[in-house]
């Protein structure tokens, strides 16, 4: 007889060869068609936002774009399947200088020279939507689910007139203020820089030490003394036009020494160094001491220009390098402008737009900066004022863009201002410093670390520049009068072109006449009624940073608050998360969050950057094509993005074959269900055998533990969780116990109904928690499960466990037991190498144990075999055995069992008891019969 056809055999349709690439477009169809995402937000449930910060709408998706996207969609998933109406709507990022340059790219800078305004605008638009559509694309088929048909652009018209209304009210609360002040600027650009917009890069330049002459009698302490210089030290020589002060500081000890024939005032501690640089033997005395604050006021004659200048105290100069005393140029860096302003300096910086100097440097007139600095050296060795100079090596600010190095220039730009005491919302006068910082504390931030990051960063900030100069952006609504040249920018102006954005765009600043941007009966105060327009953009920070208030406080599907959480790389702890705070904190007393998590970067499998020139890239399109993008989500999920995360195809290798177990074991489960209508044949759990219940306890843990995990965005806990359970508690414990049972009993033997009353129970647990990660595979389990009452896993929830599948005291048995089983298996695998037996389904197992082990033995006589795999256990005939080195006190005795394998069961056990089926086992021939 052909006994293969009397086994209960596997089968399901769902495929073994997961075939990914061509599958997972399949189920993103069927999702549309569903209306899977409007019908989970048209819930009536608690809501949870979070609020997507929006990619740059340039170029397409890279991993580091995958990684964001996929935990911001496990944790929009993982919400909405814990019973929240969870929407999330995603946003891009549209203005900005990259955009403006790729476009010129295009055209040529010619062409776009002699383009309106609003004509390379037009183009930026048409740019910006190519790659919005291309990057939504991308996004969607990582199986993210969202409002894909109803997306925030910060370039749609809505948005940029609530940006106006935005600015307004800041304007209102008077925290607006234009200033000639030194910012960032990139000449390569030809714009301000915000913050966030700068990189710092390693870099050799020439430094000097110069001599400036004290003029007539100096200080009273040098009374005595002609003829002194102070000897300044800067890394910046091309600054020294702009020089109107030397800084020293106030409680360091500077001393007047000779070296080289001259006599000069340096810092006590660094007249070796001095002497080094100009290489002179190091004075054999000084001529006086004094601390920094008794020559404060002290005039200077600057190195070769007919310009006096003060001696000003500091608290930044430092004794690291140099002599101790710095030469300050109030236009050219923000310590400067502040000691400037402090003794009432000017602020000027001879320096244009494209980084050259200006007419008034006529010796340097229309030179770059950069290239002027050996040029500036050489002045100053002809005057007599170099007193040394060399190559030195260190870390300078450039453009994020670029890449090229940037200065600082003061021009004319406006700025929200940290440190002015005005009335914000929510208590009484402070500045916007002290406001966020007190926000900050209020918000939780995960990881913690998060907290103190931006706490300094918003701490050491300057005042934010949020004025540009370019063409692609939301204007500045600020009109000039033709009159006295007064600016205006009120938040009568703002609101008033904030009504003609709502239907034209920000286009309108530039297309319209300006009388049609002056408010109806608006005058300046000198009683001037004509007006020019600023071309100045506003910063793009400034444009995303509004999204609470253009997206989640205008889409009533979002609920009309505040988000939940905010999720982005560790970055923009200086980008998105700092402007979104001040804007919030300005116009609303409050941090648009009540979370922040960040994630780290994307490295290669050696811990480096990823670059083209380095060939280890790994592209997501690819990862795709190959493997599909359940890959990447699983990946996602593996990592603790906490930290910088690497990635490579030997790292996507290791991922495939883990996906491949859990897919596999579901399957296992699935297809051992084939003939169980869980309505009809499922068994009550007090008739479950206890390995069913240890099973159904194992999975209340998981349920449990990958629940907590979710809440706690401890994604990396729910890969590892999912991983054991399926590779170990059920792949290499349960099923590998229980396949006897499933196969070879009667279809509807009650031990049979019961190991699949669990793999039901199981497998509906399993396929609802990992939905948020492998949502494709979950969604292809699910339609495959029978009666499961929902078109999707995603409308059925995470799994409400039985609280009585909980049992600690079972478990804790089945620990012991699971022990000795380990040690059983170690002895079978001793006895193979031997040559005693060639599988364990052939083995007689002697055990004699400790007493509370022998107990827990004895209790369960008759499941041994089964839970050992093995012909048969004699419990307490093993003295003499050897004790196993996993289990003290367990001996173990290994012998070959008395029988023959039954062809039906292959297990070594008394064959031929009924005539008719003489090569099978009692049980076997039983069952066939």
């Amino acid at each position: 007889m052909d006994y293969k056809s009397t086994l209960n055999l596997p089968r399901t349709e769902f495929p073994m060869r997961a075939n990914l690439p061509q599958r997972e477009p399949e189920i993103l169809a069927r999702w549309r068609a569903l209306g899977l995402y409007e019908r989970l937000v048209a819930r009536d449930l608690p809501r949870f936002l979070l609020h997507d910060g929006p990619p740059y709408a340039n170029g397409n998706i890279h991993i580091g774009h995958t990684m964001n996207k996929v935990l911001k969609d496990l944790v929009v998933k993982s919400r909405a399947m814990a019973g929240h109406r969870a929407p999330y709507v995603p946003g891009w990022d549209c203005h900005g200088l990259p955009i403006e340059l790729q476009v010129e790219r295009e055209i040529g800078r010619a062409k776009k020279a002699a383009m309106s305004i609003v004509d390379v605008r037009a183009r930026c638009r048409a740019y910006a939507q190519k790659y919005v559509d291309i990057q939504s694309a991308e996004f969607q088929r990582l199986g993210i689910l969202g409002d894909w048909a109803h997306p925030y652009l910060t370039m749609d018209f809505h948005y940029e007139a609530e940006q106006m209304r935005i600015l307004g009210k800041c304007i209102a609360a008077d925290l607006v203020e234009r200033k000639n002040k030194p910012v960032h600027w990139c000449p390569s650009c030809a714009t301000a820089l915000a913050e966030a917009e700068v990189e710092y890069a390693d870099v050799t330049s020439p430094s000097a030490f110069v001599a400036y002459p004290v003029v007539g009698r100096g200080a009273t302490v040098l009374h005595g003394v002609e003829d002194v210089a102070a000897a300044a030290w800067t890394t910046t020589p091309w600054t020294l036009p702009a020089s109107m002060a030397v800084a020293v500081h106030p409680e360091h000890e500077y001393v007047v020494v000779e070296l080289g024939g001259r006599r000069l005032i340096v810092a006590a501690e660094l007249v070796p160094a001095l002497a080094k640089a100009m290489g002179v033997p190091a004075p054999a005395g000084e001529l006086r001491r004094f601390r920094g604050r008794t020559i404060e006021g002290m005039k200077l004659r600057h190195p070769w220009l007919d310009r006096e200048v003060p001696v000003v105290l500091a608290d930044y100069v430092t004794l690291d390098s140099g002599t101790g005393l710095v030469h300050t140029a109030p236009g050219h860096g923000q310590d400067d402008y502040v000691t400037g302003l402090r003794y009432g300096l000017d602020v000027y910086a001879p320096v244009d737009e494209r980084g050259r100097f200006t007419a008034d440097v006529p010796e340097w007139q229309g030179v770059r900066v950069f290239d002027a600095d050996r040029q500036i050296i050489a002045h100053l060795q002809q005057h007599g004022a170099l007193l040394a100079a060399y190559d030195f090596p260190h870390s300078y600010p450039h453009c994020w863009r670029c890449k090229n190095p940037i200065v600082f220039r003061a021009t004319p730009q406006w700025f929200i201002l940290m440190d002015k005491m005005v009335a914000l919302p929510g208590g009484p006068a402070r500045t916007l410093r002290a406001a966020a910082l007190a926000e900050i504390q209020r918000v939780s931030w995960v990881p913690a670390w998060g907290r103190d990051r931006i706490l300094g960063m918003i701490e050491a900030r300057p005042d934010w520049c949020i004025s540009r100069q370019r063409a692609w952006g939301v204007p500045i609504p600020a009109l000039f009068c033709e009159g006295c040249g007064e600016p205006h920018a009120t938040q009568a102006v703002c609101d008033h072109v904030a009504g003609l954005f709502e239907s034209e765009g920000a286009d309108a600043w530039f297309a319209r006449p300006v009388e049609d941007l002056v408010p109806p009966g608006f005058a300046c105060s000198c009683g001037g009624k004509t007006f020019t327009r600023s071309t100045d953009i506003l910063d793009v920070w400034f444009d995303s940073g509004v999204s609470w208030a253009a997206v989640v406080q205008q889409r009533a599907d979002l609920g009309d608050g505040w988000a939940d959480i905010y999720l982005e790389g560790s970055d923009q702890h200086r980008g998105w998360f700092h402007t979104s705070l001040l804007t919030a904190v300005a116009v609303e007393g409050r941090a648009p969050y009540d979370v922040v998590l960040t994630h780290g970067f994307t490295l290669d499998g050696q811990g480096r950057k990823m670059s083209k020139s380095l060939g280890n890239v790994v592209a997501p399109e690819d990862v795709i094509k190959k493997h599909g993008a359940e890959v990447l989500r699983l990946w996602v999920a593996a990592e603790d993005y906490r930290d910088d995360v690497r990635v490579s195809e030997q790292i996507i290798g290791q991922l495939v074959e883990a996906y491949r177990g859990i897919r596999n074991t579901a399957r296992f489960l699935l297809s051992n269900l084939f003939d169980f209508d869980a309505a009809n044949d499922a068994l009550p759990l007090a008739e479950l055998p206890e390995a069913e219940r240890w099973i159904l306890h194992r999975t209340a843990a998981l349920a449990h533990r990958v629940r907590a995990a979710y809440d706690d965005y401890e994604f990396h806990v729910i890969y590892h969780a999912l991983n054991n359970f399926c590779g170990v508690d059920l792949s290499r414990i349960y099923l590998d116990v229980r396949k006897d049972r499933l196969y070879c009993e009667r279809p509807q033997a009650p031990e049979r109904r019961a190991t699949q009353t669990a793999l039901h129970g199981i497998l509906d647990v399993l396929v609802r928690l990992m939905a948020p990660v492998l949502s494709f595979t979950a969604e292809e389990l699910w339609q495959h499960l029978p009666a499961t009452g929902q078109e999707s896993v995603f409308l059925a929830g995470f799994p409400e466990v039985p609280a009585a599948w909980t049992d600690a005291a079972l478990a804790a048995d089945w620990d012991r037991l699971l022990a000795a089983r380990g040690a059983v298996s170690k002895a079978l695998e001793e006895a193979r190498s031997a040559g005693l037996l060639k599988q364990g389904t052939e083995a007689r197992v002697a055990l004699t144990a400790p007493a509370e082990l022998a107990s827990v033995l004895a209790a369960r006589a008759a499941d041994l075999p089964a839970l050992f795999l093995v012909a048969l256990v004699d419990l307490g005939g093993a003295v003499d055995a050897p004790e196993s080195p996993l289990v003290p006190g367990l001996r173990i005795g290994v012998a070959r069992a008395d029988g023959a394998k039954c062809e039906r069961c292959w297990i070594v056990r008394p064959v031929g008891v009924d005539a008719r089926h003489p090569a099978l086992c009692a049980r076997c021939a039983g069952v066939v019969a």
